[in-house]
């Protein structure tokens, strides 16, 4: 009869870890696993938190669509005035002010003050120059008296009117009477030149001196 076997000698790995060790019991590989699952935990929560995000902010395609519809506005710079064609004339016995831009508009009554309209260089000359041009049927005052001269122009219809102004001292028939001799003093105008608006109202204020006196004729003489 054959007795027990002796139990076998246990040698201990090269490496000096235990025998459980080589076995695959011990170990960090079962916390792999782990880690995995850890990741795509995180992934699928950032995932779950971004898309409706990104939904909520992402442009709708109607704005976008009227972004690209929407025409583009064009501001028009303003027309350069144009250029002085002759020097005003000058008299003795009538002293002019600065021309002033009172009124400019489209409306059959302009109501766009003057510092906002255009300067019309070619008609403001042109009426100083008449002015000057009708002496003749200026008013001969004692003392110096003015006439307001108001030149409307209408570039539509092509039309000019001048009257007396109200804030000239003469306003009465001697002013209709300077007026209308401007009027028909005027050169036919160039309705081509560079303007904004349809109506323009431009004002001079004529001063109109006494004659002089003549010192001679008016001594006596003794001989």
């Amino acid at each position: 009869m054959v007795g027990p076997r002796p139990p076998r000698p246990s040698f201990p790995s090269s490496s000096g870890e235990p025998s459980l060790r080589r076995l695959g019991v011990g170990g960090g590989r079962p916390e792999r696993p782990v880690r995995a699952q850890l990741v795509v935990a995180i992934v699928s929560a950032l995932t779950i938190v971004a898309v409706p995000l990104y939904l909520m902010h992402r442009p709708s395609g109607g704005s976008t669509a009227k972004q690209e519809k929407a025409p583009a506005v064009v501001v028009s710079a303003p027309l350069p005035a144009p250029s002085a064609s002759a020097e005003t004339k000058r008299s003795e016995r009538i002293q002019l002010a600065r021309a002033e831009r009172v009124r400019c508009g489209n409306g059959t009554r302009p109501t766009l003050e003057g510092g906002l309209c255009d300067r019309l260089v070619a008609f403001e000359e042109a009426l100083a120059n008449a002015i000057v041009d009708t002496e003749e049927c200026a008013p001969r005052p004692k003392r110096p008296e003015t006439i307001n001269h108001v030149l409307r122009l209408d570039f539509e219809k092509r039309t000019l009117h001048v009257f007396p102004g109200a804030s000239g001292d003469l306003r009465g028939t001697e002013a209709r009477r300077a007026t209308e001799c401007v009027k028909r003093a005027l050169a036919q105008p160039d309705w081509t030149v560079p303007h904004l608006y349809r109506h323009y109202v431009i004002a001079i204020l004529a001063t109109y001196l006494p004659e002089p006196v003549d010192v001679d004729a008016s001594t006596p003489r003794f001989e």
